[in-house]
């Protein structure tokens, strides 16, 4: 059951974060002393105008509170009621270009207009705007009630729209966490087999090992069909994402409280104090792991009652997501390296194919990848000629999937109050290489290479997400980083293999996991693979005399 968690739970792990354009700051001042300011996301088409830069360079206009009229009509408010004032109206009943008409002929010098629902880039030809002057920009309906409550009725109001950052500090954050998660899985599954190759001597406790191992190992048939159910499960939640949603956090929160205890069992297992038991259901158990277990349970828990809390429940969602993340790496054993070649490039074309061709296949012209990843929006609000739909709205009541690494973004700009305020990488990024890295350690182990393969390996993935990132900042889109880390983890480690003339062992796999999988002694199991090495290493020399052949 376990085993089977955390694979339905890595089935939505290769998700990108959504893309936004036009986006910009009303910074609003009240007449206090000193004045309170506060900001706001707006929506605006940088087509039709230019916002300042900086604040610096705005202009304040008092704002004048229309929301009780749509302004389809001039005769809807009193002459001179708008002069030299920024001016916000209600959503609806026409379009933007006959408000934004309206009011610059009854001499506004800005437009906003307030929207109940989430907003979307305005979008329209330049030419039908060519009479426009002032601004117009598209803002929440709710920031207006808070600007009230905050600030009062007498408020000052400006737009601006300072540059994105070059690149954000939260990277750094996520990188780490990447490198230390994978290089932690990668090292605790060689561990575990250490302590297998340690029980060769005592068949008994080797029998012991094998009931607490709960590891899966996946052939080459068990990945194509790993990677279909991927597939299938995708479009499943592209067409049903508001009822599958559900079911993706439900074994979220079951996979990752059975991660946590694993890593936190693991950890309380090497002190060596505190090992009170009780007999319970003919069952020795010691009481440090019933609290770990509380704890465990307790976390997830929290989580899913308050996940949708942005001020911290991402830092909850990152220690589950690690947790899940390690213990699926130190789980799920690729068996040789033509198994991980097979993975990695069965998801690395998923990938490619999810984020990059179904844009083609799909009638609105959207990624299925990034549509599933930012969540639906339902199809409430209509299309009219001003409005491209765009997941953009951060505060849209719907749920998205916990397959993320979450960080809050450091650098302050307009995304930070439009967008979602955070750097994703999916769960699919860390696992997917990092069961590679596993493989390399594992190898290294049985081998006794002193670990060339591993650290090699999980320098290449550390390449590949600076790769990612360098690529991110240029193209100001979400990327597939899987485009980037297989082809650096998977040429490395052939590099690694090839130059150290051990390709073919580590194509096929060590001779000891067929002696595991026979179930022949352990004992015999190590000499055969011991006698292997050392022939292997005889051909080499004899191959490198004069007349080897």
């Amino acid at each position: 059951m376990r085993a089977a968690a955390l694979l339905w739970a890595a089935l939505g792990g290769l998700l990108l974060p959504p893309v936004t354009a036009d986006e910009g700051i009303l910074h609003a001042s009240g007449s206090g002393v000193p004045p309170v300011t506060k900001d706001y996301c707006i929506i605006y088409n940088s087509n039709w105008m230019s916002l300042p830069k900086s604040l610096d360079n705005a202009t304040f206009r008092t704002l004048e509170n229309l929301t009780s009229t749509v302004l389809c009509s001039s005769s809807e408010v009193p002459p001179g009621l708008m002069k030299d004032k920024a001016v916000v109206v209600m959503r609806g009943n026409c379009t933007f270009l006959e408000k934004a008409r309206i009011a610059q002929s009854s001499g506004a010098k800005m437009l906003l207009i307030a929207s109940k629902t989430r907003l979307s880039p305005l979008s329209d030809n330049k030419t039908d705007f060519e009479d426009v002057t002032l601004p117009v920009a598209l803002v929440r309906y709710n920031d207006i009630v808070d600007m009230q409550l905050v600030l009062g009725n007498e408020v000052n109001v400006t737009l601006y729209s300072p540059p994105l950052p070059e690149f954000d500090c939260s990277m750094v954050v996520i990188f780490l966490i990447a490198v230390f998660t994978v290089a932690l899985g990668g090292y605790w599954s060689g561990v575990a087999e250490l302590e297998n190759l340690k029980a060769i001597a005592s068949p008994g406790e080797r029998e012991t090992r094998r009931k607490k191992e709960e590891n899966v190992t996946f052939t080459p048939v068990t990945v194509i069909l790993f990677v279909v159910i991927c597939c299938v499960m995708l479009v499943l939640l592209y067409f049903f994402y508001k009822w599958l949603v559900y079911v993706i956090i439900s074994v979220f929160c079951l996979a990752s409280a059975m991660s946590l205890y694993n890593c936190l069992a693991a950890l309380v297992g090497e002190i060596p104090c505190g090992q009170c038991r009780i007999t319970c259901c003919n069952k020795n158990i010691e009481v440090r792991l019933i609290f770990v277990a509380v704890f465990c349970i307790a976390a997830a828990v929290v989580w899913a009652v308050f996940r949708n809390e942005d001020r911290w429940a991402w830092i909850l969602q990152d220690i589950l997501g690690v947790a899940f993340c390690l213990n699926f790496i130190k789980t799920l054993k690729m068996p040789n390296f033509k198994s991980c070649v097979i993975l990695l490039g069965l998801l690395l074309l998923y990938d490619v194919f999810f984020v990059f061709i179904t844009p083609f296949i799909t009638k609105n012209g959207a990624s299925i990848m990034v549509e599933v990843a930012a969540g639906p929006f339902g199809n409430s609000e209509k299309n009219d000629g001003n409005l491209v739909e765009v997941p953009t709205e951060r505060s849209a009541p719907h749920e998205k999937l916990p397959v993320v690494i979450r960080v809050p973004r450091l650098e302050y700009s307009a995304s930070t109050l439009c967008d979602i305020p955070f750097s994703l990488l999916g769960f699919g990024d860390i696992i997917v290489p990092g069961l590679l890295v596993a493989y390399c350690r594992r190898f290294d182990v049985q081998t006794s290479s002193s670990s060339i393969y591993f650290i090699s390996c999980t320098i290449a993935y550390a390449v590949g997400m600076v790769l990612t990132f360098i690529v991110l900042a240029l193209m100001k889109m979400g990327q597939p980083a899987l485009l980037y880390l297989v082809p650096c983890t998977l040429i490395t480690s052939s590099l690694v293999a090839w130059r150290r003339k051990e390709m073919k062992k580590f194509w096929k796999g060590s001779s000891y996991q067929v002696s595991d999988s026979s179930r022949t002694p352990l004992l015999q199991g190590m000499m055969e693979h011991l006698d292997y090495t050392g022939n292997e290493e005889s051909t080499a020399s004899a191959s490198e005399q004069p007349g080897g052949q």
